[in-house]
């Protein structure tokens, strides 16, 4: 349906009528080029007096409120509010964002401001704490940070007369900052005798350290360093707001409306009082002032930008005009001519011509107005008035024509009819009255029958009928003049309605979200011509809609600026422009309509539009209906890779189990077991939902990734290596330009991005921080110096990495849909593409931020889902993959061609040198030309073509291809089903790796004298694998249903399985062909098991609580085990195969004989003293000691016990891998851990020698395979790096001194009560420290009164006397180490004591200090490099109720 996709057509942004004056200052410049920079809403406004145009920078998705000029006047830094404000630099010619900081501030960004050289940015925030932040702006990086003040900060800036110098101002402050490393470190102004304290607004900096503030009684304070040394007094009569510093001198402008210019030495120059002015009114307020030259800008609290030439002083030329504090709800435009009239809660009345761009008319009622109308001649203005009244003027001279009160609340709404004789009038009291306009306004009529506020109004063409919505979204409708409702649904149908702004009803239906509030849409407004719809909300969001709009969540375009809600929205009388107003930032915007024929020749507009939609989450919707997604992607998508619990939580639920563990600890525990496991070879390649995850090494080697493994594997000799730093799944691997180093992403509560060495598997640097949940796409740029990673949180973050130092670069919001791919430009290292579902996005990099443009698709195609992409022979072409089989050839953001490749999605793409190679859905490899003009060869993946050294079989022809890579004379492939394959380009395909397809595999089986093993799965495939050297799968079966265990019979020739329909099956095993089934069970078979010896009987236990016992030669069920009360999961015979041992699921351990059934009750202690078969048990005495501290929250799965009976192997929902020695008695044994499944392990197995260790994954669909060794083989290898630390923390052994220092919490200290109650400030922070003649004299006397204050003029004053540290005994070595150093070829040494660094002389016994500390240093370290000599660091503890970051300092000594 028409309506369910997005209009064609669009709007541009053409003029923004305001500018915010209020609760702002100092926000108002000129650029290099004389134009004119401001803001107003979240607009950023570069304005030209000689051309009388506006650009628009509309980078903010919010209130922008502070504003700063690069001393080159052609960058402007700005700052927002919002929850997460940020702060963007842009280029004021092009409009365009350089640089974007974010990350650090809350509330809102109150002040900025540039240093000399433009190379550093301050900020405040309006945190409670008003935190000052120092940038360098160019790499998006925050330099030092420091909480400004307690109370609001007004003004900053630096002193562009000594680096590193910054002062601040505000309530009742201000402080003079120094910058040095990256502490900022204040000090507060004495404000002495000379001034008052108060509140500075405004400051500026000049030579010889002096600092001239504005205050708020109107006075100026001069400061020299930190001293109020004079004042200026009656420089304003009232607050000063702004002060400008020039070539010139200094302007400043106060609430007094008066702008005074000084000289660089702060005399007055002139003042000109622009209250008294032909512009000027009573309560003028000047909120922004800059003297350029001969030309001043004035911005006002009401809106107002004035330009005064200075020789014309008395003549200000008025350049823009607002509407002033107070909502903004009445538009109207008028019917004939392109004007627009608009009235707000500041009761002026205001008509705005649309095609000059300018105020033609004004008036000031008496009542704030909500609402206005122009009849259909064009000569009456009708005002509704928020007290209830209306009034009507002429247009023509805004002289009134009547003033009717029939209401008490506000009128909301009114229209006059399309024939011009009627006016309803909408009221908050849910009425409805009709005037007839010719009766000189008399009330003919009323409607009744809204049960809320009326919201909107609509007349039918022949003025017979009335449409109302009101604030519960309830429609109605009325015959005129009398206001008869009207019910008739065969009546309503035929009615045409002359206007369209109700936001209910049949045709708006489409407007409405899924789950919004009935309010959230404020204004919409039909456009009959061009069928579009246009619509406001309380999001700040202008929406174009096609008209009509039938079905709910309809298409849109979107388009932001406003920054809270849009109140109201109208079409010209013509449909050139759409005008709409913001109810806050009381701003009117101008949008010009670009109907689709226009768009096609005016192209060139799409990506400035683009650019500005990029703030917000979900910017341009689709442009046409989009297929329904392929299953496999459906299926993709909807994967959730949330744990309930992760492994960074461990230490956090251990330290919860804290107690349990002091009483283990307590008691003596049998020592972790002396052999260890190795990892030797994994079957499996993670390919189900993963894409282009697989790459030739630099020697040949292929790498991949499979469970929480980064994989090398030599083809040569069928051996592979293993980085094993990942705790949990890996979901993307991309590989350095050079082929040496790879980088993978994990999931993980705070998931990391490993970036390791091929060649010695060791890590390089872990990313971490910036994503949540995990890491699904990766990828190198072609310098290899920087890394993309694109998180899976809601906002699908992407972060560009510094990755050697660790450093975030930049970060942005991705996408609310999932994101597939992200691909870095090889010629530009600051671009970059995602892609993913229904988009496709291009990024640059801009400070701290990306700016991303969505691809504009044009009438080429549709926004599919984009699966892979990959960048072409220059930096603008780019190719990617869809969901439907093409490929999209881009350039820039624009698409230019659509290519049929594959039938079904293409999921992986590669570029060459000459042409690229794609693979997809159809199991097709095909290569191409350079210009995806001809395919040039294509690979079918089949049986047929297995080259005989192939390491398995391939399970079915076609497979899904999800990457290709090529290299070395190859085409390196890997799908959905798990399988890596090499195809040579002659045809042969060699199959490398493989392991299970898509779904839980739980049943494992080793051969009982045979290195091979059997596994089933979830993926309905039986199979039977080699554990020898040969690695490779050596059978297949695909089952009716899928499986959860397996078992060979002792005799190694049969093997059973269980099945998850409550079925099993006894297959030969070495054909896997049928020896015979059964099905006695609803659920699921959990475990199956021959009894030792000739294997006479099956035990099969399932799900539904029972275990059945057969009998194998005859094929019959002889036995029942009844008594379990929850699910079955373990079972064990004894070694004659008389005895059951059964664990269930509610953690029970039960017995029973066989071959009957029968229930046994065994003391614990006998249970030892049974020789057992098989130990694959999780219960009992045996091995109490497996299960971990945090037992409650993570079961143990699975165990084994060697041949031996000297190690239990385990496997548990973490992913872990434990040896315990066995028996593990006691609890919380001590055990090895190892690491390399991801989720639950599902199942472990000895071989029959024990010479290996088969472990199984669920979720990672994995098979791996350990080595057994024993002590004196780790002794012999140099080091084991799979081994984990056995929890050492719980063994206790240190020597006393370090058990006391370990225990030592500074923090403790620092929040105790003090030894005695201290008040007050510390003597070096206090302003000045009282004379002994101002202290209050001992005397009986009642005390004086507070005001009355005794002459103390002719009394002699004393000096004040200063303490001055001469020697400090003590050193501090209790709890410190190597912090005594010798300095100046051994004369002195250094050390430190309390909060002091003391120089101590060795010849003289003399000592010196640094005393910067305020609390005890813990570390101290010099500088050994000859270029830094006698340069001391020191490291102090600080209070953690002050939430200050602990101090480094770093001192010279001399």
């Amino acid at each position: 349906m028409a309506a369910r996709s997005a209009p064609s057509c669009h709007l541009r942004l053409e003029w923004v009528y305001g500018y915010r004056g209020h609760q702002c200052r100092n926000n108002l410049y000129y650029t290099a080029a004389k134009e004119i920079v401001y803001f107003v809403a979240g607009v950023g406004v570069v304005y030209s007096p000689r051309e009388h145009r506006q650009k628009f920078y509309r980078g903010h998705s919010d209130d922008i409120i502070s504003l700063a000029l690069h001393p080159d006047r052609v960058l402007v830094a700005t700052g927002q509010v919002g929850k997460e404000p940020y702060i963007c630099v842009w280029d004021s010619y092009t409009v365009q964002t350089v640089s974007v900081l974010k990350d650090v501030h809350t509330h809102g960004i109150a002040c900025l401001a540039f240093d000399l050289d433009g190379q550093r940015l301050v900020s405040v925030g309006l945190d409670s704490k008003n935190a000052v932040c120092v940038w360098d702006w160019k790499r998006g990086k925050m330099l030092s940070m420091a909480p400004g003040h307690t109370d609001r900060i007004f003004d900053i800036s630096w002193d562009l007369y000594q680096p590193n110098k910054l002062v601040s101002c505000g309530v009742k402050h201000i402080k003079f900052w120094s910058l040095c490393g990256n502490a900022l470190t204040p000090k507060r102004g004495v404000f002495g005798k000379t001034g008052d304290l108060q509140t500075i607004l405004c400051l500026a900096c000049a030579r010889d350290e002096l600092t001239y503030s504005g205050a708020l009684n109107g006075d100026i304070y001069v400061w020299k360093g930190i001293n109020l040394i004079r004042t200026i007094q009656g420089a304003h009569t009232a607050g000063i707001f702004s002060m400008n510093a020039c070539e010139e001198g200094f302007a400043t402008g106060g609430r007094d409306g008066c702008i005074r210019l000084w000289d660089l030495t702060f005399k007055p120059i002139t003042v000109i009082d622009l209250r008294e002015t032909e512009q000027g009114y009573k309560g003028l307020s000047v909120r922004s002032v800059c003297w350029r030259g001969d030309h001043i800008l004035v911005g006002t609290q009401d809106s107002e930008i004035f330009e005064i030439v200075v020789h014309e002083r008395n003549k200000p030329f008025l350049i823009m005009q607002g509407h002033c504090e107070g909502e903004l709800w009445a538009l109207a435009v008028h019917p004939t001519k392109p004007l627009a009239v608009t009235g707000s809660d500041d009761r002026s009345v205001r008509i705005w011509s649309l095609v000059d761009h300018a105020l033609i008319a004004r008036c000031n009622m008496e009542e704030p107005i909500r609402c206005a109308a122009v009849n259909v001649d064009g000569i009456h203005l009708a005002l509704g008035m928020k007290d209830g009244s209306f009034t009507v003027l002429r247009v023509r001279d805004m002289t009134e024509v009547v003033h009717i009160k029939d209401r008490k609340e506000a009128i909301h709404e009114l229209k006059y009819s399309p024939d011009g004789t009627y006016l309803a009038v909408g009221c908050n009291d849910s009425s409805v009255d009709i005037y007839g306009v010719a009766q000189r306004y008399k009330k003919v009529g009323e409607c009744v029958g809204s049960i809320s506020f009326i919201t909107h109004l609509d007349w039918s063409s022949d003025s017979r009928y009335l449409q109302t919505n009101d604030g519960n979204g309830k429609r109605l409708l009325f015959k005129m003049p009398g206001g008869k409702e009207v019910t008739s649904k065969e009546e309503m149908k035929g009615i045409h309605w002359a206007s369209w702004t109700c936001v209910s009803g049949l045709e708006v239906n489409g407007i409405w979200p899924k789950y919004s509030d009935i309010n959230d849409i404020n204004s919409v407004d039909g456009n009959y011509v061009g069928q579009v719809l246009v619509t406001a909300d309380d999001y700040g969001v202008v929406k174009l809609f096609r008209y009509p709009c039938l079905r709910k969540g309809a298409k849109f375009r979107k388009y932001i600026g406003h920054s809270a809600h849009v109140t109201n929205v109208r079409w010209s009388h013509d449909y050139q422009w759409v005008i709409s107003i913001g109810g806050a930032d009381h701003s009117v915007f101008q949008w010009k309509f670009v109907p689709e024929r226009k768009l096609k020749d005016a192209l060139h507009i799409a990506p400035q539009e683009s650019l500005a939609e990029s703030n917000s989450d979900d910017s341009d919707s689709d442009l046409s209906d989009v297929p329904e997604l392929d299953s496999e992607i459906e299926q993709e998508t909807q994967l959730t890779y949330h744990r309930q619990v992760y492994k960074e939580d461990l230490p956090q639920l251990k330290e919860q189990c804290k107690e349990k563990q002091k009483s283990a600890a307590s008691k003596r525990r049998e020592r972790a077991p002396g052999n260890s496991i190795r990892l030797h070879f994994i079957h499996g390649y993670r390919g189900y939902d993963c894409r282009s995850n697989l790459f030739y090494t630099q020697i040949g080697e292929i790498v991949y990734h499979v469970a929480a493994v980064g994989v090398i594997y030599n083809r040569q000799q069928n051996t592979q290596r293993f980085y094993l730093g990942h705790d949990d799944d890996i979901l993307c691997l991309a590989i350095h330009p050079l082929k040496d180093y790879v980088a993978t992403g994990q999931v993980g509560r705070d998931p990391s991005v490993h970036v390791w060495d091929t060649e010695t598997i060791k890590p390089l640097s872990i990313l971490k921080g910036y994503h949540q949940y995990g890491v699904c796409a990766v990828d190198f740029s072609a310098d290899g110096k920087r890394l993309a990673s694109v998180g899976i949180d809601d906002s699908h973050t992407v972060v560009l990495w510094d990755w050697k130092k660790g450093e975030k670069l930049s970060v942005a919001r991705g996408s609310k849909d999932k994101i597939f791919v992200v691909k870095m430009n090889p010629y530009v290292p600051d671009k970059l593409i995602t892609a993913g579902i229904k988009h496709m996005k291009f990024w640059r990099r801009a400070g701290g931020g990306l700016i991303g443009r969505k691809g504009y698709v044009g009438t080429l195609g549709r926004s599919d889902t984009m699966m892979c992409a990959v960048y072409g022979w220059t930096e603008e072409m780019a190719f990617s993959g869809t969901s439907t089989g093409d490929v999209c050839i881009w350039r820039d953001v624009f698409l230019v061609k659509t290519v049929k490749a594959h039938d079904g999605p293409v999921f992986s793409m590669h570029a060459l040198e000459k042409g690229f190679v794609t693979g997809g859905k159809d199991g097709v490899v095909a290569l191409w030309d350079d210009s995806f003009e001809r395919c040039l060869k294509t690979y079918a993946i089949k049986r047929a073509d297995l080259a005989p050294g192939s390491k398995g079989l391939l399970l079915e022809d076609n497979p899904s291809i999800r990457a290709i890579s090529l290299g070395h004379g190859h085409i390196l492939v890997g799908t959905k089903n798990g399988e890596i394959l090499e195809v040579d380009k002659s045809g042969p395909i060699t199959l490398l790796v493989q392991g299970h397809m898509e779904g839980e595999v739980w049943g494992l089986a080793t051969h009982p004298y045979l290195p091979i093993c059997a596994t089933v799965s979830d993926d309905k495939t039986l199979r039977i694998w080699d554990l020898s050297p040969s690695h490779c799968m050596l059978a297949v079966r695909k089952l009716k249903k899928g499986g959860r265990c397996c078992c060979f019979s002792p005799d190694g020739k049969a093997l059973a399985v269980g099945l998850n329909d409550g079925s099993f099956l006894m297959a030969n095993a070495d054909t896997l062909e049928d020896l015979v089934s059964f099905h006695h069970r609803k659920d699921i078979i959990s475990d199956i098991q021959f009894s030792p010896g000739s294997g006479k009987y099956l035990a099969v236990a399932s799900h539904d609580t029972f275990i059945d016992i057969y009998n194998v030669v005859s094929s019959k069920r002889v036995g029942i085990c009844k008594g379990a009360t929850s699910y079955i999961t373990h079972i064990d015979w004894d070694t004659r195969g008389k005895l059951l041992q059964v664990n269930t699921g509610a953690k029970e351990q039960l017995f029973f004989e066989a071959p009957r059934g029968k229930k046994q009750a065994i003391p614990s202690v006998e249970v030892e003293k049974i020789s057992w078969a098989s130990w694959t048990s999780v219960l009992g005495l045996c091995c109490e000691g497996i299960w971990p501290i945090i037992g409650e929250v993570t079961d143990v799965t699975a165990s084994c016990l060697t041949s031996d009976k000297m190690v239990l192997a385990t496997g548990d929902d973490l992913g872990f891998v434990k040896l315990f020695r066995y028996p593990a008695k006691g609890k919380f044994g001590k055990f090895k851990k190892y690491v390399a499944h991801s989720t639950h392990v599902t199942n472990v197995r000895w071989t029959y020698d024990d010479s290996m260790l088969v472990t199984l994954g669920g979720a990672d669909m994995s098979l791996m395979v350990w080595t057994n060794e024993t002590e004196s083989y780790r002794e012999r290898r140099s080091c084991d790096s799979e081994e984990s630390d056995i929890d050492s923390e719980e063994d206790g052994g240190y020597d006393s001194d370090v058990t006391r220092e370990n225990e030592i919490s500074y923090t403790i200290r620092a929040l105790s009560t003090n030894i005695r109650p201290m008040f007050g400030v510390k003597p070096h922070l206090q302003q000045k420290e009282p004379s002994v003649d101002e202290r209050p004299p001992v005397s009986r006397a009642p005390p004086q009164p507070e005001k009355l204050q005794s002459n103390n003029v002719g009394k002699k004053k004393r000096p004040i006397e200063d303490l001055v540290l001469e020697l400090a005994f003590g050193y501090r070595g209790r709890d410190c180490r190597n912090n005594v150093h010798y300095l100046n070829d051994g004369d002195d040494i250094i050390y430190h004591t309390a909060s002091v660094g003391i120089l101590h002389n060795l010849a003289t016994g003399t000592q010196s200090f640094y005393q910067e500390h305020n609390d005890d240093i813990l570390c101290l370290t010099v500088n050994q490099h000859p270029k830094f000599i006698n340069i001391v660091a020191t490291g102090q503890v600080i209070q953690q109720i002050c939430q200050l970051q602990p101090r480094l300092c770093i001192s010279g000594m001399q």
